[in-house]
């Protein structure tokens, strides 16, 4: 499908009521930013519970759950530092680049307040990387009360090898993603719909991505039996696959008949299945500056003068040209190994060309 971009004025009424529930109510991507997370480890557990209910954007269940695990809350935060950055990774070359706000109530400003296909990738991410994360810290053993090592995957009986060792419990992390971002819809709403289908595919990504590693066991090498254990993939092949997914989203209508649900608006294009990304509205248009949206539109980027692509100067600029600047730049070079133990590097001076958007 095409990309549509639409103007902010039919956006109005949704920002301006959202922009007043924001100023009582937070995002709890905001435990992501360095100053917030600095503040949440360490905890003694009766602290821990305290700071939990005390979340002004956490809704009752979330705090509940917050404060059942006396370890969670830093690993909370880990999930959504991981999801800010695979997001800005990712649209790091495009017209929208997931612009941050760390000093406001919401993250990524009121663009995520559109149901677009961007807040559907926010989802996804921020689903992914919460199972991801709590994933992690239960192979480490930050959460040995509840998690560690995925055992029921040793059922299992292959011929050629067998499992063994410490398999990441993928299980226990969706488990958590779940009731963790899950129980903030409303699966009687369209929104509600669009963000559960959105959150599964993220934690499906994960999933269907884990990588079964072996090592060899046998006499002087001879790899006579292999014992495996599945393992993480690296949450930067999750979120490149959630990109694509996010190129390919699927624009969708809410229909409320027997039962609430999405279907696609047009029978010509493939129903979405649960590793696709849906959305309900249009995206607005991010090439130039818009207050009200926290859109900052596309000027003074860089962008790539060779490129056909969305980071190419004619789309990233959105025909507006662009100027060519020419910068001094100190790199170092030549580097070399002196025994022992350092790295001596000479620096090299260069004039380099940067192509910026009018």
């Amino acid at each position: 499908m095409g990309r549509h971009y639409v103007g902010a004025s039919v956006w109005t009424a949704t920002v301006v009521w959202m922009t007043m529930w924001q100023l009582t109510q937070a995002d709890w991507w905001q435990l992501g930013f360095p100053a917030t997370l600095s503040t949440i480890l360490n905890l003694t557990p009766t602290a821990h519970k305290e700071r939990c209910m005390k979340m002004d954007f956490f809704v009752d269940k979330q705090k509940e759950l917050c404060a059942k695990y006396d370890k969670i809350l830093p690993i909370i935060g880990n999930g959504a530092k991981l999801a800010i950055e695979e997001c800005q990774t990712q649209f790091a070359y495009t017209r929208w680049n997931c612009t941050t706000f760390a000093e406001k109530n919401n993250t990524f400003g009121n663009v995520a307040t559109i149901k677009s296909r961007e807040a559907a990738y926010l989802n996804a991410i921020s689903a992914a990387s919460m199972a991801y994360a709590v994933t992690r810290a239960c192979t480490k053993g930050e959460l040995s009360e509840w998690c560690s090592c995925d055992n029921k995957i040793r059922q299992r009986k292959p011929t050629k090898w067998k499992w063994g060792a410490c398999s990441d419990d993928i299980r226990y992390g969706e488990k958590f993603s779940k009731e963790f971002l899950d129980v903030r819809e409303d699966q009687n709403t369209a929104l509600g719909l669009m963000n559960l289908h959105n959150n599964e595919a993220g934690r499906r990504a994960v999933r269907s991505r884990m990588q079964r590693t072996c090592k060899c066991h046998g006499v002087s090498g001879s790899c006579s039996m292999q014992i495996c254990w599945r393992r993480l993939p690296t949450l930067r092949k999750v979120a490149e696959g959630l990109y694509k997914r996010y190129e390919g989203a699927s624009h969708v209508k809410y229909v409320e008949r027997r039962r609430k649900k999405l279907k696609v608006i047009s029978p010509d294009f493939k129903k979405p299945n649960r590793t696709d990304l849906v959305y309900l509205e249009d995206s607005p248009d991010y090439c130039e500056k818009n207050e009200t949206l926290n859109i900052l539109g596309t000027r003074g980027r860089v962008c790539n003068l060779t490129s056909q692509g969305i980071d190419g100067c004619p789309l990233l600029c959105c025909g507006r040209g662009y100027q060519t600047r020419v910068k001094d730049v100190e790199e170092k070079c030549q580097c070399a190994f002196v025994w022992c133990c350092n790295v001596v590097c000479n620096t090299c001076r260069s004039r380099k060309e940067e192509h910026v958007c009018n």
